[in-house]
């Protein structure tokens, strides 16, 4: 037998719901590994082919989805046509509800979403795509080796005419603070925390807030192109900022923040949007 092999074919950005946790974003890279014997070509399978079968397939179903456990107690879900509504109960006892396109989510089979389940749920449906000469396919799902602050948050971007427009996807993302074009981890560490399991949710979008058997909830909603999008989640796992949390416009704020709350020194910002991209703002020099 002979192996093929192919590390970093994509990245999955997506939400998962955590029983503990909540919302929570995250970034996989997959790497795979096929298994089997030599086609016609000489080949196990083509690169172009896992390009085009394997990589679209894991985007189109997987990527920029809320990714729920379907075999978790607390997991409920209503189908009406094309769209779906979501509750999920967390072991704290307050509840995140999501409404909208069914396309916007996936289940999967399991307690509990991590990497392990997740790449168990995309062999099992990779296989019947698969050429009979792959025998076994080998998938492993893992983060990003961040050395340094990192934080993992979720949103939506209503006007993007692609998956990002749906409400509940996410990433794992560092950041790079520079104050006075010194790197400085402390202030790093410090939005790490303030971001830790967020939902950045646009201000424009909080349709009201409310109290249900002692939590406080946010309830945000957006029309988009896919269709209608709604959900609610405990207003401490919400973190409000007054444009689209584009990343261009996150590291604005972050820059604008830390300006406003030092205003002596300049700074830049480097915030990441999941692995290896997204935006850099700086502040005025300080005089």
């Amino acid at each position: 037998m002979t192996t093929l092999f192919v590390n970093c074919l994509t990245v999955i950005d997506a939400s998962l719901l955590d029983p503990q946790r909540g919302l929570l974003g995250q970034s996989w890279l997959l790497d795979i590994e096929l298994e089997g014997s030599l086609d016609r070509q000489g080949m196990v399978l083509d690169f172009g082919q896992v390009k085009k079968q394997i990589k679209q397939y894991v985007d189109r179903e997987f990527d920029h989805k809320l990714l729920i456990p379907a075999a978790y107690s607390g997991y409920r879900i209503e189908t009406h046509g094309d769209c779906s509504n979501v509750s999920f109960q967390l072991q704290s006892g307050a509840v995140i509800e999501h409404r909208g396109p069914a396309s916007a989510c996936a289940e999967i089979d399991a307690e509990s979403v991590d990497a392990h389940s997740l790449a168990a749920a995309i062999t099992s449906r990779l296989k019947p795509m698969l050429p009979d000469n792959v025998h076994q396919t080998r998938l492993q799902l893992r983060t990003e080796d961040i050395r340094g602050a990192c934080y993992q948050y979720s949103h939506g971007l209503k006007h993007h005419e692609g998956n990002c427009q749906r409400i509940a996807h996410g990433h794992r993302s560092r950041i790079h603070i520079y104050r006075n074009r010194k790197r400085s981890p402390e202030l790093e560490s410090d939005w790490a925390l303030r971001w830790r399991d967020i939902y950045l949710g646009t201000r424009s979008d909080l349709q009201r807030e409310f109290t249900r058997s002692g939590t406080h909830y946010c309830h945000f909603g957006y029309a988009a192109g896919e269709g209608r999008f709604e959900l609610i989640l405990p207003k401490k796992q919400c973190y409000l900022i007054d444009t689209d949390s584009t990343v261009e416009n996150l590291a604005q704020h972050i820059c604008t923040s830390l300006a406003r709350e030092q205003p002596a020194a300049q700074f830049r910002v480097a915030a990441f949007e999941g692995v290896n991209k997204g935006a850099i703002s700086e502040s005025a020099l300080a005089r």
